[in-house]
């Protein structure tokens, strides 16, 4: 597409990694919507992956793989613990629209239900989100992994008008086939494909 670069806002790239499509290997994605209302994203999937929940928890708890699932997320660590005794994150993330690039940061927590709930909480006074929150859920069935997730975001910088928003739904939306790969063979213990 020319100039148009379409690794886009970091936060895309990390909903990204939990969007699968038909091409995703045994990754089934069974539902998929992305809204938008001003400038608050909201996306909710439901994906099917060959993987105990366990193991899918863990890895998605795992904040030093998360680079391993998209090449826009060029760092991401976990933290020590808050005051509170929470799990701390961090990632950082890279994006262009056109000529305007940014990188993004998020830190925040982690509320954990172990192996059947992980919910992520970005702390706006150190991320680039006035708001950011995931959440996983994680069932088992048929021998694998249900995976609900569900996603909401405002950013706090300044996105490019008329474009900006057509490419963060469109991103949200198709980034996530080579993610949902790699964190199932994460999962399964594979190496992920390159």
């Amino acid at each position: 597409m020319g100039g148009i670069r379409f690794k886009w806002l970091a936060l895309a790239a990390a909903v990204a990694t939990f969007v699968a499509t038909a091409e995703a290997g045994a990754a089934d994605l069974r539902y998929i919507e992305v809204d938008r209302d001003d400038d608050h994203y909201t996306l909710r999937s439901v994906t099917w992956f060959e993987a105990k929940p366990g193991a899918l928890y863990g890895v998605l708890t795992d904040y030093d793989q998360f680079q391993r699932f998209t090449s826009a997320i060029v760092e991401s660590k976990n933290l020590e613990p808050d005051d509170e005794g929470r799990p701390e994150y961090y990632t950082r993330m890279e994006g262009c629209v056109l000529f305007w690039c940014r990188s993004f940061v998020r830190i925040g927590y982690l509320k954990l239900e172990p192996m059947s709930e992980i919910m992520a909480v970005a702390d706006p006074e150190r991320s680039d989100f006035e708001r950011s929150t995931e959440r996983w859920q994680l069932r088992p069935e048929d021998g694998g992994t249900l995976l609900i997730y569900e996603f909401e975001m405002t950013p706090a910088f300044w996105v490019p008008p008329v474009i900006g928003p057509y490419y963060i739904k469109r991103a949200l939306m198709s980034g996530g086939s080579r993610a949902v790969e790699r964190i199932e063979a994460l999962a399964q213990g594979r190496q992920p494909p390159p």
